[in-house]
C-alpha cells in the first residue's frame, strides 16, 4: 500500500506455530529448512532447568544434530554474540534455533547476521545494513513479551559504549516462530508482569506511530484487549494455561503491530536504561509508558481514547481528551496491579545520568516514528517524570 511517496511494508515469519504442544514440532521444522546441525542459542536459566536439552533431543529425534550455546545474557552483548559465532563455526553448524525470551532471540539474530555477512555485530546497527541472508532460523519463544521470535528487530548492547544498538533488518526475521504456552507455564510472576507490559508497550507505541496502518492498528488493538483481560490472571497464577495461551497471542499480535509500525520514545529511552544499568527491559518500558503517553497525547488524543476502550474503560460522555487521560490512567493501574515499581528511582536510576541517556535516546532508531517530536530537554523531562 502506498500513499504518495510512502510505501508501507509488512514483515512476518514465513511460518508461525501457536498453541499447546507446538514446540514439539521444532525438529521437523528445522529439518524442513534443510538443516543438518543446529546451534541452539539460549540462556543459562533455560539450560539449567533442562528445557534446552529437551529441545535438543526433539531436534535430534527428527534427524538433525544440535549443539547448545547458553551464553545469551539478559540484555545480550556484542561479546555474547561473538562467543556464539565461535561455537557455531567450531561446531560446523548450518542453522540456528533460538530458545527463550528476547535475550536469546536477539543474541541468536546477532549470531546469524555475523555468520551470514561476516564482520562485527556493531556493523549492523541501524536499518537494513545486512546484504546476505542468515542461516535457516527457528525461534522458540518462552515468554509473552518481546515478540523477538517473530520480528526484524535485534537489540544488542555495545560493551564499550554501554549503549543498546537497535538493529532493524528484514533479513533477521526468523523463518519459523513457535509460541507454545506450555513453555511459559511456571514463569515467575515478576517476569510475567514485566514481559506482559513490554507487549502492551509494543501495542501502544505501534498504535500511535506515525507509520501505523489499518493492519497494524487491528493487531495493536486486539493485543491491548487480550492483555487487559489476561495479564492479571497470568501474573496471579503462572500455571493458568488459558491465560498463558491468550498472552502468547497478545504478545505475538503486538509484535505484528510494532514489527511494521515501529515504536517510539518509550523504547528509545528504555534501551538506554538497559544499556546503562542492565535493568529489565519490560520493567523500564512499563515505568516509562505512561510518562511518554502523557507527552504524546496532544499529537492525537483520539488514538489514546481508543486505547482506553481497548483496555476496557467506559468513556461514555467524556470528551476526547478526558477519554485519552482515562486510557493513560488505565495503563498506570494495570502496572500497579501486577507489581511493577512506580518509578525509575526504585531501580537505582540517578538523575545525574538522565541527560547522557537522553542524548543517546535521541539517536535511537525508535525515535523516528514517535507521534510528537521532542527536544533533548523534553526527553530529560520525560525521564524525570518517570522517576
Amino acid at each position: 500500500m502506498a500513499i504518495g511517496e510512502q510505501t508501507f511494508g509488512f514483515f512476518i515469519p514465513t511460518v508461525s506455530l501457536m498453541g499447546v504442544g507446538s514446540s514439539k514440532e521444532a525438529g521437523e521444522q528445522v529439518k524442513a529448512l534443510g538443516a543438518k546441525k543446529a546451534l541452539i542459542v539460549t540462556d543459562k536459566g533455560i539450560s539449567g532447568i533442562g528445557m534446552a536439552e529437551q529441545i535438543k533431543q526433539q531436534v535430534e529425534k527428527a534427524g538433525v544434530q544440535a549443539v547448545i550455546f547458553d551464553g545469551a545474557e539478559p540484555n545480550p552483548t556484542d561479546k555474547n554474540v561473538h562467543d556464539g559465532v565461535k561455537v557455531y563455526q567450531d561446531s560446523k553448524c548450518d542453522s540456528i534455533i533460538s530458545l527463550g525470551g528476547g535475550s536469546s532471540h536477539d543474541c541468536a539474530k546477532g549470531v546469524g547476521l555475523v555468520i551470514g555477512n561476516g564482520g562485527n555485530i556493531r556493523d549492523f546497527e541501524g536499518v537494513n545494513k545486512s546484504t546476505k541472508p542468515m542461516p535457516p532460523f527457528v525461534a522458540i519463544n518462552t515468554t509473552a513479551g518481546t515478540a523477538s521470535e517473530m520480528t526484524r528487530f535485534c537489540i544488542i548492547t555495545n560493551t564499550d559504549t554501554k549503549v543498546k544498538m537497535a538493529i532493524v533488518d528484514w533479513r533477521c526475521t526468523p523463518n519459523i516462530a513457535i509460541n507454545d504456552p506450555v513453555l511459559m507455564v511456571g514463569k515467575p510472576a515478576a517476569l510475567t508482569a514485566a514481559t506482559g507490559m513490554d507487549a502492551l508497550t509494543h501495542a501502544v507505541e505501534a498504535y500511535v506511530s506515525t507509520i501505523a496502518t489499518p493492519i497494524t492498528d487491528a493487531c495493536a488493538i486486539k493485543a491491548m484487549e487480550l492483555i487487559s483481560d489476561w495479564l492479571r490472571p497470568a501474573v496471579a497464577n503462572g500455571k493458568n494455561l488459558e491465560a498463558r495461551d491468550k498472552m502468547a497471542y497478545a504478545e505475538y499480535l503486538a509484535g505484528m503491530a510494532f514489527n511494521n509500525a515501529s515504536l517510539g520514545y518509550v523504547h528509545a529511552m528504555a534501551h538506554q536504561l538497559g544499556g546503562f544499568y542492565n535493568l529489565p527491559h519490560g520493567v523500564c518500558n512499563a515505568i516509562l509508558l505512561p510518562a511518554v503517553c502523557e507527552f504524546n497525547m496532544i499529537s492525537n488524543p483520539q488514538r489514546f481514547a481508543d486505547i482506553a476502550v481497548a483496555l476496557g474503560e467506559d468513556i461514555t460522555g467524556l470528551s476526547t481528551v478526558d477519554a485519552a487521560e482515562v486510557g493513560i490512567a488505565a495503563i498506570r493501574r494495570l502496572s500497579s496491579d501486577i507489581g511493577i515499581p512506580s518509578g525509575l528511582s526504585e531501580l537505582g536510576v540517578k538523575e545525574t545520568d538522565l541527560r547522557i541517556m537522553a542524548e543517546n535516546a535521541m539517536k535511537d532508531a525508535c525515535m523516528l516514528t514517535n507521534p510528537r517530536t521532542a527536544t533533548l530537554d523534553c526527553v530529560v523531562g520525560i525521564f524525570k517524570a518517570a522517576m
